[in-house]
């Protein structure tokens, strides 16, 4: 098809996801991607792994996901935070009958999931290996030229590119943008004792390093490590042995999960922030990373980006039954509404702990564990942090609920 309801730049996690969901209440799409299926399916091209939050993996199930997803994420069954190996600790744990915090899956399970389901869903053209080399945003619709030749059209414009959006950026949406100088060391290992499907948050001065449970394979108990230093020590530390680096990483656990190996190969990318203050333009929206990007020190990342297509899918599926242009200022001015507030306090809360877990001395390391512990003992604080990291604050879209729109 060369028109449909939604035009989609970019089929990474939040733009496939946004896809599906939009198939899921009966709106089209067309999904225009450079990417090569092979490269970005094949198992060493990412690494990482995310957290995916309740709320998410709610929406997952309202629009045939997570079904798909079975069996392959680690439940997070719990969420221990410390200031180094320190007395003085944070412990996150559902109440009974609330099930996990969320799903610990590697991004190219998440990856390959959300293509296939783009690919299998019928109000979806999936178009890989594919370009806009135009894109005119005029008074009446969108019209972009594929690198194909193509001409395709639709109401609505959305930019899912990623950080460095093109889409956004010609657009003049300015961010607001600085970088850490610190990069995050990417790797998996194995280990000798079970995680017990506890996520760890050990803060340092020098980064926080991070150890999120995945599920065993034939070589027994892993974990995902992200571990934070330092800018220019980032190429050093991918060049020292892999001994060297299992041992330096046992001492930052304090060896409580006993002996470590194998690892994977390591990588390693650079933390920056930005924050785009307007989201929307004439028949533009920005999801995930065009948006926004903040610091993994809480994994809400792609979480972030989740939250934006369960909400852009109800203001727009809602406006369908109004019968109003999908590309509508009312619409685009709604999602601006109700997404500007949340991913901005989100952002400058991690931010705020990125900057406070990162002041040096011993008067500072005290101060933190005394407040980490006074969070620990007051059940309301707690409640509203878990809402905070399950994605269930504010006004919680319905698809964030499990709820079709």
């Amino acid at each position: 098809m060369d028109q449909a309801d939604i035009l989609i730049l970019g089929g990474g996690l939040v733009g496939s996801a946004l896809a599906v969901a939009l198939d899921a209440h009966g709106l089209s799409s067309i999904v225009v991607d450079p990417a090569d299926p092979q490269t970005i399916l094949a198992a060493d091209f990412d690494g990482r792994a995310s957290a995916i939050a309740s709320a998410p993996m709610r929406m997952f199930e309202a629009i045939g996901v997570a079904e798909r997803l079975a069996g392959k994420g680690c439940p997070i069954q719990g969420i221990r935070v410390s200031d180094g190996l320190l007395p003085g600790k944070l412990d996150f744990a559902p109440d009974p009958g609330e099930g996990a915090l969320g799903h610990m899956f590697e991004n190219r399970v998440l990856r390959r999931t959300l293509l296939e389901a783009a690919q299998a869903a019928p109000g979806v053209d999936l178009r890989m290996q594919t370009r806009a080399v135009s894109v005119d945003r005029g008074e009446f619709g969108v019209a972009a030229t594929l690198d194909s030749g193509a001409v395709v059209r639709a109401p609505l414009l959305i930019a899912a590119e990623g950080r460095n959006s093109p889409t956004r950026d010609a657009a003049g949406l300015k961010t607001a943008r600085w970088t850490y100088d610190h990069a995050a060391l990417i790797a998996t290992l194995g280990h000798e004792r079970s995680h017990e499907n506890i996520a760890f948050e050990i803060f340092y001065s020098q980064g926080p390093f991070a150890i999120l449970p995945l599920l065993d394979d034939e070589n027994g108990h892993r974990s995902a490590v992200v571990w934070t230093v330092k800018g220019s020590d980032a190429a050093g530390m991918l060049r020292i042995s892999d001994r060297a680096y299992l041992a330096e990483a046992e001492k930052r656990m304090g060896g409580f999960l006993g002996k470590l190996g194998p690892l994977s190969a390591r990588s390693s990318y650079p933390l920056g922030f930005h924050h785009a203050a307007w989201i929307t333009s004439n028949r533009l929206a920005l999801v995930g990373d065009a948006a926004h990007g903040i610091h993994p020190i809480a994994g809400q990342g792609v979480n972030v980006g989740f939250r934006d297509v369960a909400t852009l899918v109800e203001v727009l599926v809602e406006g369908k039954r109004l019968g109003l242009d999908l590309g509508d200022p009312q619409l685009l001015a709604r999602y601006q509404r109700w997404r500007g507030l949340d991913t901005f306090m989100v952002a400058a809360a991690t931010d705020g702990l990125t900057r406070l877990f990162g002041i040096p001395g011993k008067s500072a390391a005290a101060v933190r564990r005394i407040g980490l512990s006074t969070v620990d003992r007051l059940p309301p604080l707690k409640r509203m942090f878990m809402a905070e990291a399950r994605g269930e604050s504010g006004d919680v879209p319905k698809l964030l609920q499990g709820l079709a729109v």
